[in-house]
């Protein structure tokens, strides 16, 4: 599990161009609106790699978030990319092919909101941040795309997709928010030495 925990983006940018080559046979198979959500698998993978090879976003967040204190583990950070993206990802995909193609708007404005912060940050901070290239060349056209195709599906869906995605980045930032209080309250009642 250790190496799993450790590794997950490299064999997670393997497998993104794989399925990018898969979807070449799934174009002819499926409706372009199903198509752009599972595109939208690979393409996030592909971002993963910019974002967390070398352990690139972990270390980078800690730093300017915490000071270097673990608010984000590779324990947590494997939970928010493997179950929590291609985990989500996946079982969208499925229900947009199976139930609703607007169910993919989930994908979709998960991704574009993504974008959006790496976006906005690189901004506050007038530089990098890991996965800003792939965010921009990558998840805003590609996110736009799928929200564009599946535009007729409903405003419940763009509502239930907008909402789903910023519950998702919601609690990711509450995860790290409550561990910088725990760290803060841990250097604050830490007994001085005599």
């Amino acid at each position: 599990m250790k190496r799993l925990v450790e590794d997950w983006v490299y064999g997670g940018v393997l497998a993104g161009l794989t399925l990018c080559v898969v979807a070449i046979g799934l174009a002819a198979q499926l409706e372009t609106a199903e198509l752009t959500v599972f595109l939208l698998i690979p393409i996030y993978m592909l971002h993963q790699y910019e974002e967390h090879a070398e352990d690139r976003f972990r270390l980078f967040g800690n730093k300017m978030l915490g000071g270097g204190a673990p608010l984000l583990t590779r324990f947590d950070v494997f939970v928010i990319n493997v179950p929590g993206v291609w985990g989500i990802y996946s079982l969208v995909f499925t229900l947009a092919v199976t139930v609703n193609a607007g169910i993919g708007l989930i994908a979709a404005y998960t991704t574009l909101i993504n974008a959006l912060v790496h976006i906005a940050q690189a901004i506050r901070m007038r530089s990098y941040n890991p996965g800003l290239i792939t965010a921009i060349v990558l998840f805003v056209p590609a996110s736009s795309w799928s929200i564009l195709t599946l535009s007729g599906s409903g405003t419940g869906f763009h509502i239930l997709g907008l909402t789903v995605g910023l519950l998702i980045h919601g609690l990711i930032v509450a995860h790290v928010v409550r561990r910088q209080r725990l760290t803060q309250r841990a250097t604050v009642d830490k007994p001085t030495s005599p």
